[in-house]
């Protein structure tokens, strides 16, 4: 295996499946299996999955409702779906642990990040919920942070297409796909992999980032063995 530890980012809207909303329990459970079998690899493997599947704050502040509050809403949003993610996650026979940026003590581990590498080291999948915990960040910015602290070796962003394009592939039959890219390149061009704030904290920390196909089964296995599918930005 070429990572011993990941930071696997998924969407909320991935969850969906083939519905307009919500979680699609077949879709939670083709993950599940596919993360099963990186972690039988003695791949160590922690996880940021988004809300947009529920609510996005951005939306909601688009429409008028106050952006702090919406983004504690989505917080939430990322609450639930890891909620569902842990309950998969189980079912195919992982011990996992649920961490949140905001307390809720009941259902989750407050994110303590000695803790949270503890848990990696036991073989156990930490499922980071709630964002950063702090409104105008996103899931990406959250992923990256988490990354840093734990000291993955890259994070692996999932998601509906195969690649990063210079154009967006889903309009453009001619868009070419990068094998791989830089940092730089990918500002230069102005590509957008994620959002500005994610991407300058893994730029500055030297922390790769893989954008490949999460529904294409076995791809997260191939992804770790070093193979090239999807794409590889780096310095």
């Amino acid at each position: 295996m070429k990572y011993k530890r990941i930071l696997l980012k998924l969407s909320g809207e991935a969850l969906m499946g083939t519905r307009q909303y919500g979680i699609d329990p077949e879709r939670l459970a083709e993950y599940a299996q596919d993360i099963k079998t990186i972690t039988d690899k003695g791949i160590e493997v922690a996880i940021v999955i988004g809300g947009g599947n529920i609510f996005r704050g951005v939306a909601g502040a688009s429409k008028g409702m106050d952006r702090v509050q919406g983004d504690h809403m989505g917080m939430l949003a990322t609450v639930i779906n890891g909620l569902a993610l842990q309950g998969a996650l189980e079912d195919a026979g992982m011990p996992t642990r649920l961490q949140t940026a905001i307390k809720i003590n009941e259902v989750a581990e407050p994110f303590i990040r000695r803790k949270a590498m503890r848990h990696l080291e036991k073989g156990r999948v930490v499922i980071f919920g709630g964002g950063t915990g702090n409104p105008y960040f996103t899931t990406d910015s959250a992923a990256v942070l988490r990354a840093i602290e734990i000291e993955a070796d890259v994070i692996l962003k999932g998601t509906r297409v195969d690649g990063i394009y210079n154009a967006d592939p889903e309009k453009d039959d001619k868009a070419i796909k990068f094998n791989f890219i830089t940092f730089d390149d990918v500002l230069r061009k102005g590509l957008k992999v994620m959002d500005t704030t994610a991407f300058t904290l893994s730029q500055e920390n030297e922390l790769p980032i893989i954008v490949f196909d999460m529904n294409k089964k076995g791809n997260l296995l191939k992804v770790v063995s070093g193979e090239n599918i999807g794409t590889e930005v780096n310095v």
